[in-house]
């Protein structure tokens, strides 16, 4: 009876893998037939807009989860196959297109390296991209707009040059402590400070005369939607703003950043500038040539991304990695320990615990890391089991 019993299971489940195999079959059949419509000469681009979308909302769910549920076993072979195929080949085509994408990488880095050409391109590609989207009526708006804003930049720095400016003397000495000065030095200096100073006088006069008469602008009427969004792009790019951005955040005293606003500052300007010009890529995707996206995708999204990631991406991820390691302290903690951090002397509304149970501010810690891996108040290395 038990070899009978052995028999019959085994005919049983050849008989049902036949079954389900012929079933498989009939199923891969059935579902090349209801895809028939989608070929290019098919009957689906000749209905009514709703009908492809509904067809299609009620066809392709069926068809893949009954070609997964009942894979036929020819094709499971053949991924298979080209499964085990690309695990072998895949590293020497990673090699492959690491050598081939080398000349462009060094190309591109470059590029990044010339941070004044970089920045101007990132500028005008992106001025030219809110034309096209918020005042696509005008023509040149973006010129006559990145042209102000040069100017407001210039003024900008001059005056902040000044304010932090601490040697007032028109004479350079030969050296730090004599007491003699250098003729020609001294009359190059004295030449550059004047130049410079005339030059801002003239520059902000004819700002004035411009805006006052309003000669010339005439037919340059920007949106307030579209000066709001391009100043917020051109101070996120510009050097003198984004030198600025760091002590904005440092005002602000936002206890997510735990006192790190100058390594958050350039990521956190990276991402507006990247995200804006994705953004304004995508709503112009339907109407706009595919050349000019292309190049708008490359510089302001591809190359902006990759400075990101390896210049103040990578060094932000670093520094949280370390600062990690040591846990948050609750606000019972940081109340027991009188509210002060023993480096800095200041309150503490955030901090981090070493393992010796001591409360720093993170970048104090992050500070004291760089020089020696021992607790700065009791001395004890930093271990963690």
């Amino acid at each position: 009876m038990g070899m009978i019993t052995r028999v019959r299971g085994r005919v049983r489940a050849n008989s049902f893998g036949v079954d389900k195999e012929k079933r498989a079959q009939s199923i891969c059949l059935l579902s090349a037939v209801l895809l028939l419509p989608f070929c290019p000469r098919g009957p689906l681009p000749l209905l009514p807009p709703p009908a492809p979308a509904l067809y299609s909302a009620l066809v392709l769910p069926v068809v893949l989860s009954a070609n997964y549920r009942y894979p036929v076993s020819a094709l499971k072979t053949l991924v298979e196959a080209a499964r085990d195929f690309v695990k072998k080949g895949w590293k020497p085509l990673i090699r492959f297109l690491k050598r081939l994408y080398g000349p462009i990488d060094r190309a591109e880095n470059l590029f990044l390296k010339m941070k004044n050409l970089s920045l101007m391109m990132n500028q005008i590609v992106f001025f030219i991209l809110a034309d096209k989207v918020l005042v696509p009526q005008e023509k040149m708006t973006c010129l006559y707009t990145l042209m102000f804003y040069n100017v407001i930049a210039y003024c900008v720095s001059y005056i902040k040059e000044l304010i932090e400016k601490e040697d007032w003397s028109p004479y350079v000495t030969l050296t730090e402590r004599s007491q003699i000065k250098h003729l020609a030095m001294s009359a190059t200096k004295i030449v550059l400070e004047w130049t410079k100073a005339v030059t801002f006088v003239v520059t902000i006069t004819f700002m004035l005369l411009v805006f006052g008469l309003e000669q010339g602008l005439e037919n340059y009427k920007p949106s307030t939607l579209y000066t709001i969004i391009t100043w917020l792009y051109y101070s996120a790019t510009e050097k003198v703003f984004v030198e600025m951005f760091p002590g904005i955040l440092v005002f602000l005293q936002l206890e997510v950043l735990e006192n790190i606003e100058n390594l958050y500052a350039p990521v956190i300007l990276h991402c507006f500038t990247i995200m804006m010009s994705s953004l304004f890529t995508l709503i112009l995707l339907p109407t706009a040539p595919w050349r000019f996206l292309l190049v708008v995708s490359y510089l302001n999204v591809f190359l902006r991304t990759k400075e990101l990631i390896r210049n103040s991406g990578s060094v932000l991820q670093k520094e949280r990695q370390i600062l990690n390691r040591y846990r948050k302290a609750t606000s019972e903690e940081i109340e027991r320990f009188d509210d002060v951090c023993a480096v800095c002397l200041f309150a503490m509304s955030k901090a981090r615990v070493t393992p010796c149970h001591h409360l720093f501010h993170a970048d104090c810690l992050r500070q004291c890391l760089k020089t020696s891996d021992k607790c700065p108040m009791c001395k004890r290395e930093l271990k963690f089991d």
